[in-house]
């Protein structure tokens, strides 16, 4: 019995140190704990959707859907073969240029008007505490921290393992001249060393102007927070991003609601829509969009154009790795919406109305 308690003790030790590794991050206090408190968005001890949001739709259970994980094959959810993917020298890049270089799932940088953004940069290989789980598809992990430039403007939009890497965030400390991101999440940042100056977390429907021509606006999202097992205690944001010459609408995770079209009515149009699509499944439908709701999304928006993200780099539902670009595909032709979807790695100009290949076809 002595042997069996010192197990356990051990056991429970070794999962508490585990939960308060540094790569969880650290929960608000302070001056970020009372905007937080204060916040209309905030009731109940934890942060709000603006329509009622299960995590799960109901008469899903957590076993079942544990179940479907462990024994549903019918679906090829890790690519047979490496993804093709492209290496833009992001170093040397003409500066005069806007473009885009999305990095698989939902990880992207924009350089507009002479200023560089980076998204929800995860380049660590995996996204998880665990390293060995949730590991990037073969071929999705081109780029390292060391490929990027200065960095002016980095976004988080929430604090999931998928949005939020804390390798990834230690290396970039030094090439990131400012952070933006929902209350709640910047005492991450802070626990992983960043100037408090340099931090710029916010609730919805606030205004950052970082600098003269350059507007943030945080909008909502439908979707959830949290690192281990407390959640919803940091905000999940959308962005508008008004630069001198584009608007571009940085939707994070979110699941469909009216929200989309009250955004599209006070900022649209929108010159791009970066939207979700991945990770759905019928069983969450609150929290991620199917793929028609991406389109109907983008149209509520009123975008000239939608990227689709949060596929291609990991698996996090029980679709084929495929599935989510192969819907949006022909969902978009049949609602006549221009949809971007290039390579991993490849470039996209934002100033033209660029072709891409079907790149995911005949992967083998």
């Amino acid at each position: 019995m002595l042997l069996l308690g010192c197990v356990i003790l051990i056991i429970i030790l070794s999962i508490y140190f585990f939960m308060h590794g540094a790569q969880f991050g650290a929960m608000p206090q302070g001056e970020s704990l009372q905007k937080i408190v204060a916040s209309p968005n905030y009731r109940d001890g934890q942060f709000q959707n603006l329509s009622n949001t299960p995590q799960l739709t109901e008469g899903a259970s957590f076993f079942g859907i544990l179940k479907k994980f462990l024994f549903d094959k019918s679906g090829q959810r890790i690519p047979p073969a490496p993804l093709p993917s492209l290496k833009t020298d992001l170093l040397n890049l003409n500066k005069d240029k806007n473009i885009l270089v999305w990095f698989g799932h939902s990880s992207y940088f924009m350089q507009i008007d002479h200023r560089t953004f980076l998204i929800d940069p995860v380049f660590s290989g995996n996204a998880s505490p665990l390293k060995f789980t949730t590991k990037s598809f073969k071929g999705s992990d081109i780029y390292t921290v060391a490929d990027f430039p200065a960095i002016d403007y980095l976004i988080i939009s929430h604090d999931h393992w998928d949005h939020l890497d804390y390798r990834t965030i230690l290396q970039l400390k030094p090439k990131v001249r400012k952070a933006i991101t929902g209350l709640g999440t910047a005492a991450h940042l802070l626990s992983w060393g960043y100037d408090k100056n340099l931090i710029e977390e916010k609730d919805w429907n606030e205004q950052i102007i970082p600098e003269v021509g350059f507007v943030l606006n945080t909008t909502p999202a439908r979707h959830f927070s949290g690192r281990g097992f407390k959640r919803n205690r940091s905000i999940w944001l959308s962005f508008v991003l008004t630069t001198p010459s584009k608007k571009i609408f940085i939707g994070g995770d979110s699941g469909y609601d009216s929200h989309f079209a009250e955004i599209g009515n006070l900022f649209g149009p929108f010159d791009l829509a970066i939207l979700e699509d991945g990770q759905y499944n019928k069983y969450w439908k609150y929290i991620h969009m199917n793929p028609e709701e991406t389109v109907q999304a983008a149209i509520d928006l009123k975008a000239k154009k939608l990227l689709p993200v949060h596929w291609g780099k990991f698996s996090l539902s029980i679709h084929s790795w495929d599935e989510p670009i192969i819907r949006i595909n022909k969902e978009a032709e049949h609602r006549d919406v221009k949809l971007l979807h290039p390579m991993i790695g490849e470039m996209v100009d934002l100033d033209i109305n660029q072709t891409f290949s079907s790149w995911w076809e005949g992967i083998s």
